[in-house]
């Protein structure tokens, strides 16, 4: 069973793209098969992942405003195992504009993703706005994961990223859960990280991921190389981190 998740929360700097490249890392490494959808015009999963943008002779922007093509020619493989991905460049950050006048314009996403029945995951990188592309990813999932960083302003924001969700599933998809909430940037020797924690288990409850990333110097080196952390570093914190997320969504998912 096909299971599509996306990486949201309408703040930048959260650790959503890192998320998104690293977890479906892990997962492709568990032989589950991966397809990354980069959402996002900065296209950071892309490159990530070490995908030339500016050389695509296709790329997610054709998904919303070439429907004649099909979304095979649109998949490119990924260096890490089991992975592949749609990619993204700035051409998408012209789409909100063009997709104005399209009836039915926020299930675009979902109805090409029909075609892709092949994987066991899609993992869907958004952009950190609440605009139509991100609005196209949560009505094509079935839930949504939230990265939250350890940090004084955490929670800010975060009812109308729940609002967001609620409208979404009462309006445009109404099996939308949250997959969970995951604490990212963690550094334990920091007693607000430890505080930022508690706050987000009381608020989100048993929603909050046992699996808690650490800020880790080779997590953030990674995407330079345009690798995963399993193939820059595999024994890093951030690594074994990530095992860990993908392990504990495979056990949720049985």
């Amino acid at each position: 069973m096909m299971k599509a998740i996306c990486v949201f929360n309408q703040k930048g700097g959260v650790g959503k793209t890192t998320t998104v490249v690293n977890l479906s890392a892990a997962l492709g490494l568990k032989k589950k098969k991966v397809l990354v959808v980069d959402l996002d015009p900065q296209g950071n999963s892309s490159s990530g992942f070490g995908i030339d943008k500016n050389t695509l002779e296709h790329n997610v922007y054709d998904l919303f405003i070439n429907d004649t093509l099909p979304i095979s020619e649109l998949i490119y493989k990924t260096e890490s195992k089991n992975v592949d991905i749609i990619p993204s460049n700035t051409a998408l950050s012209g789409v909100e504009v063009e997709l104005i006048n399209i009836a039915d314009r926020e299930s675009i996403l979902k109805k090409a993703l029909r075609d892709c029945k092949d994987y066991d995951y899609i993992i869907m990188d958004c952009p950190p706005s609440l605009g139509i592309l991100s609005i196209n990813a949560l009505t094509a999932s079935d839930s949504v994961l939230i990265p939250i960083q350890s940090e004084y302003y955490a929670l800010e924001g975060v009812s109308q990223l729940v609002e967001t969700i609620n409208l979404v599933k009462k309006s445009l998809n109404k099996k939308l859960e949250v997959e969970g909430v995951l604490i990212s940037m963690f550094d334990g020797r920091n007693n607000l990280s430890l505080e930022v924690v508690e706050e987000v288990k009381k608020y989100f409850k048993n929603k909050v991921f046992k699996t808690i990333i650490p800020r880790n110097v080779r997590l953030a080196e990674a995407p330079s190389y345009g690798e995963s952390i399993f193939d820059y570093d595999e024994k890093s914190k951030g690594a074994i981190a990530y095992e860990k997320l993908a392990k504990e969504i495979i056990k949720n998912n049985k």
